[in-house]
């Protein structure tokens, strides 16, 4: 099937104000939200680990 997700979602909570900044810098960008907190993740537990 066309646009399978090639990851499981994963859910946790948020602040709204935080939230809808984050999603607006990132659009800003041209980029998704997805993109950002993997981005953060990655960064937050080092490249190596991945």
């Amino acid at each position: 099937m066309p646009n399978q997700p090639k990851t499981p979602t994963r859910v946790f909570r948020i602040d709204d104000a935080l939230y809808s900044a984050a999603k607006s810098k990132a659009e800003s960008e041209g980029r998704t939200l997805s993109e950002v907190v993997r981005e953060a993740l990655t960064l937050y537990v080092g490249a190596s680990e991945v």
